[in-house]
Formats: structure tokens, C-alpha cells, sequence
């Protein structure tokens, strides 16, 4: 059981820091090469990047099938997570710096365990 469990958390973690060279490829790409604002190319990128580690995550760390429910669930809990994240971090006035680490730790952890349970579950 913790073999598996830590074979797809391995998988799920090299997808992750593929996803972060996705995100914040295709931000600086939108921010520098097309001129959007940084919202804008932040929201963006964190799409881009979502759908590459929903994708690649299906394939690679739980082989699971590719279905339109499962990318809505994947997808909308992740906003939803980065947005509360966002919002918690600007009522207690954190530095970016550690906005971003605390989130990547946590998204790292809570979309493991979402995917895992939720997402990529064989019913």
C-alpha cells in the first residue's frame, strides 16, 4: 500500500514540476510577448498548466481514462483552491514570494490527495 502510494506521489511530483516550467513558460511568454497584464497571463498559464498535469497525470501517474467530469472536477477544485489560497494570503499580507511556496506546497498536497481519491478513482 505505501509503495504504491509513493510510486504515484513520486509520478505526481515530476509531473508537478514539469507543470511549473509549463506555467511559468506560458506566463512570461503572455507577459513579456504579448503584453497582457499579470492577472491576465497568470490566470492563463495556471490553465495551461492545469490541463497539461490533468492530462499528464491521467496518462502517467494513475492511467486513468480521460473523461470531461473528470478534467471539470480537476480543473474547478484547483481554481477554487488557488483563488482561496490567493485570498488568504492577501488578508494576512504575505509576501509573494511566500505566497507561492506555501501554495505550491499546499496544491502539491491537496491535488495529490483530490486527484488521487476523487479524480482519477475507478468507480
Amino acid at each position: 500500500m505505501y509503495r504504491s502510494i509513493f510510486g504515484l506521489f513520486s509520478r505526481y511530483v515530476s509531473i508537478s514540476l514539469l507543470n511549473t516550467v509549463v506555467h511559468w513558460s506560458v506566463f512570461f511568454f503572455l507577459l513579456y510577448g504579448a503584453t497582457l497584464n499579470q492577472a491576465w497571463s497568470n490566470f492563463i498559464a495556471y490553465m495551461f498548466a492545469l490541463t497539461f498535469s490533468f492530462y499528464a497525470n491521467a496518462r502517467f501517474t494513475f492511467k486513468a481514462k480521460i473523461s470531461k467530469r473528470r478534467y471539470l472536477s480537476f480543473i474547478s477544485f484547483m481554481a477554487v483552491l488557488s483563488v482561496v489560497m490567493g485570498n488568504i494570503a492577501d488578508e494576512m499580507a504575505l509576501a509573494p514570494l511566500v505566497t507561492m511556496v506555501v501554495f505550491s506546497f499546499i496544491s502539491l498536497v491537496i491535488g495529490f490527495s483530490y486527484s488521487h481519491l476523487i479524480v482519477y478513482r475507478e468507480r
